[in-house]
């Protein structure tokens, strides 16, 4: 029981937000009372970091799981943000915003283990990428994984990107562009181009 509660709460959360959705709204669409839902949870902050936690974990399972594959390093890279996007709902509730302005105290933890989450994978993309010649050789990997981090986290501050301008899909791509042709070489950046043109909507041809 206490899984599928916070599978729902993660959809519920996702799609319309943690602010908004009540424990009353998760126990309707689960058909079950509230007071189940505080037999294993006994407040909504309690339950919004524990969904936050389990959503933190699917996604690290999830990108271990793409990054043993061995892709090509351009293609995993594309690969893990339409993995995140998908697992986030594509973030049209703006989740981490959210969660910084409600729940400071789930968000802040929730940031040191995305970097962490983050660091590992770019950084073995990284290397992986300068081994296979699609990115530059001197490439300072440590600086550009926290750069990306970075960049990450900017590109969802509404303020600086309004939704009504920049869609959460068109940022993303923006900032893999932006990435990656600052690291690939030659043969990587054809790779890139091979891969964004297989991917434009037939009407941008």
């Amino acid at each position: 029981m206490k899984e599928d509660i916070l599978k729902n709460a993660a959809e519920l959360f996702l799609n319309l937000g943690f602010k908004s959705v009540t424990m009353d709204d998760i126990a309707q669409q689960m058909a079950i009372s509230k007071k189940t839902i505080y037999a294993h949870f006994s407040t909504k902050t309690k339950l919004v970091k524990a969904t936050v936690d389990y959503l933190i974990k699917e996604i690290d399972l999830g990108t271990t799981k793409l990054s043993s594959r061995n892709l090509n390093p351009i293609v995993e890279t594309y690969e893990m943000k339409k993995y995140a996007m998908d697992m986030l709902k594509n973030e049209k509730s703006s989740p981490q915003f959210q969660l910084k302005k409600y729940y400071p105290e789930v968000y802040y933890p929730l940031r040191e283990k995305q970097f962490e989450i983050v660091q590992r994978n770019v950084i073995k993309n990284l290397e992986r990428g300068i081994t296979s010649g699609h990115y530059k050789g001197d490439i300072p990997i440590s600086f550009i994984s926290r750069i990306y981090f970075v960049g990450m986290l900017g590109i969802k501050d509404k303020n600086l990107f309004p939704q009504e301008e920049y869609s959460n899909a068109k940022l993303m791509d923006y900032f893999l562009k932006y990435h990656l042709s600052s690291i690939c070489t030659e043969k990587g950046l054809n790779t890139l181009d091979e891969l964004l043109n297989s991917n434009k909507p037939a009407n941008e041809n």
